[in-house]
């Protein structure tokens, strides 16, 4: 379903109708309405895995760092990150990156037509930092290291192909990776308080092993027009990508990353914003921005990982703040639809929609001891919209 723009600085459960219809792009709203309940439905209180839900929603425990994953002899990385899922016959898999530096890598849990875990495997090692990355259209995952000229590698899902480093797609603190079918692209945040927005178009669709990197340029507003530039040396060694192209516009800390229906939407942590790019006509606005809600309560702080249902809604996580995943949802509303208690030292990472789209899958990067051991991997069923 094709998305609307989102609501500018919305509170939560707000939506178009509640400033008669009117949205002004980057205005600050003089009557913002309350708080309330999104689109499923206020949060009941705590389940026994300490998240709340609203109605008709239940949780499980997928896996536990250090600790083997059910069923099966592996044990589960520490600090699970970005994640996305794959189907598999009358399956799916779950692939979740790991955050530490070294021997980062990343790791794959397999389900069957039920839900069950069969098997679970390590995809990537002896790698540093990953953080988020991105699904391609081929079925491969694409693994990011947030080190400073860190690497893209991309990875089986299935565990059968060994991973493959892809320097080409530029040497920097990356972060998330989108593939765009229709321009045949991926596109690239980076972590840095002054990064940038890249893509790459692969010399042919299908193999990243060769390509050019190219990178956002525009002005400094919150909203305009904007162009590519080819970076000239994606190695980034000795001047970095980020400062090899005039007019690069940056962005405050570049985080997660999601394509669909001619749009990219991105998350920039360091002013709390999402951003959206507009790619048949070459424009970019902001799609939220908690700063412009007036009298505060904005209902998502800390935004960082994202990802897409087939209904059109939007799903960000949040790095601290209130340990929430919000949804933006096409028709203006910004809203939690989860929240984790006692976890406050963590973060929410790699939100991702099994290919029936009913079935929710994150982690909680460090649990509830406030330690890269000690991260949780989730499951969420439920009525989602499809």
């Amino acid at each position: 379903m094709e998305r609307r723009t989102f609501l500018r600085g919305a509170a939560v459960g707000t939506s178009a109708a509640a400033f008669g219809g009117t949205l002004m792009r980057g205005a600050a709203y003089a009557a913002p309405a309350q708080p309330g309940p999104g689109p499923y439905g206020a949060l009941d209180p705590a389940d026994a895995n300490g998240i709340m839900l609203p109605s008709g929603f239940t949780s499980r425990v997928v896996a536990r760092s250090g600790q083997t994953v059910s069923g099966t002899s592996y044990k589960w990385h520490s600090a699970p990150d970005g994640g996305a899922c794959y189907a598999d016959g009358t399956g799916w898999i779950y692939v979740s990156n790991s955050e530490i530096n070294p021997s980062g890598g990343a790791s794959a849990v397999r389900f069957n037509a039920s839900g069950a875990v069969t098997s679970a495997y390590r995809i990537l090692s002896s790698t540093r930092q990953n953080c988020a990355g991105g699904k391609t259209p081929w079925n491969t995952w694409l693994s990011c290291e947030e080190v400073s000229l860190g690497y893209v590698y991309e990875t089986d899902p299935w565990g059968v192909n060994a991973a493959v480093r892809r320097p080409a797609m530029g040497r920097f603190k990356h972060e998330a990776a989108a593939a765009d079918p229709v321009r045949r692209a991926v596109y690239l945040t980076e972590d840095e308080s002054d990064g940038c927005f890249y893509r790459f178009l692969p010399a042919t669709w299908g193999n990243l092993s060769s390509g050019t990197l190219q990178v956002l340029v525009a002005g400094s507003g919150t909203s305009g027009s904007f162009s590519w530039q080819n970076v000239p040396d994606p190695d980034g060694s000795p001047t970095t990508t980020r400062n090899q192209v005039s007019g690069a516009k940056r962005f405050n800390g570049g985080e997660g990353c999601h394509y669909a229906n001619d749009t990219v939407w991105f998350t920039t942590k360091g002013d709390n914003r999402v951003w959206q790019l507009n790619l048949a006509g070459s424009t970019y606005e902001l799609a939220y921005d908690d700063s412009l809600v007036v009298g505060g309560g904005a209902p998502l702080t800390g935004v960082d990982n994202v990802t897409g249902s087939s209904f059109g809604d939007l799903y960000v996580a949040e790095d601290g703040g209130t340990m929430e995943i919000c949804v933006i949802t096409p028709d203006d509303v910004v809203a939690p639809f989860l929240r984790i208690n006692g976890q406050s030292a963590s973060e929410i990472t790699g939100p991702a929609f099994s290919p029936a789209g009913n079935r929710l899958y994150f982690s909680s990067q460090r649990g509830t001891s406030g330690s890269s051991s000690g991260g949780i991997t989730y499951e969420v069923t439920g009525p989602f919209r499809t």
